[in-house]
């Protein structure tokens, strides 16, 4: 499903990363391990067509990513890859069912109300669809961002770094969260930690 081959990058202070190949099945869960400062951002950022790299090829469901133009890169991003950050990246003058809307609306994607719907509801926020940001509790915004992420059936679900700032209890909510949610939506997982908490609910992991 996903492929990244021969993949390495270097930045102006002429630090070089080269990352070992991976090869992820659909509806594979991973944990892709490290410190910070080991290059997990720059993978990730490699991995979802945000980051060309120097050398090497990314390939997912028979498309060379950095084949792609822009606007095609964009499109496919929005349909096939749903990204959990740290932190939600909602616009706070619209509710959520609208900000859910226009997450459609940039993949290109007709408007569907029933999908948002359904997706609220299997996050035990169904309630919460006409409210605006500033309304909700940090819970209930971690559950939009992964709402979110998924509205599109991505075949790829990639959460950034979702425990670093949880006690015990909570990141191990958001982590059977993020499982159920990538086996309900069919999609392929991968979190990205340094949280050595979770490495236990995981059988496969990538370590920088």
């Amino acid at each position: 499903m996903i492929s990244i081959k021969s993949v390495s990058h270097s930045y102006s202070n002429a630090l070089r990363i080269s990352f070992k190949d991976w090869e992820i099945n659909n509806g594979d869960q991973w944990l892709l391990l490290g410190e910070s400062g080991s290059g997990k951002t720059t993978l990730l950022h490699i991995l979802t067509g945000i980051l060309k790299p120097e050398e090497g090829e990314v390939n997912m469901d028979g498309t060379s990513v950095y084949s792609l133009s822009s606007r095609a890169l964009d499109q496919f991003r929005g349909r096939n890859i749903g990204i959990i950050f740290q932190r939600p990246h909602l616009i706070k003058s619209l509710t959520i069912k609208e900000n859910l809307l226009l997450a459609q609306s940039f993949a290109k994607l007709p408007e569907n109300p029933e999908r948002i719907n359904e997706v609220l509801h299997s996050l035990g926020i169904i309630e919460k669809k006409d409210a605006y940001p500033n309304e909700l509790s940090q819970g209930q915004l971690q559950r939009v961002s992964i709402a979110r992420a998924v509205i599109n059936k991505p075949a790829l679900l990639i959460a950034d770094e979702p425990t670093s700032s949880l006690d015990d209890k909570n990141a191990i909510a958001v982590l059977n969260l993020l499982v159920e949610q990538s086996g309900l939506n069919q999609a392929t997982l991968i979190v990205a930690t340094h949280d050595k908490r979770v490495k236990d609910a995981f059988t496969n992991t990538y370590e920088l």
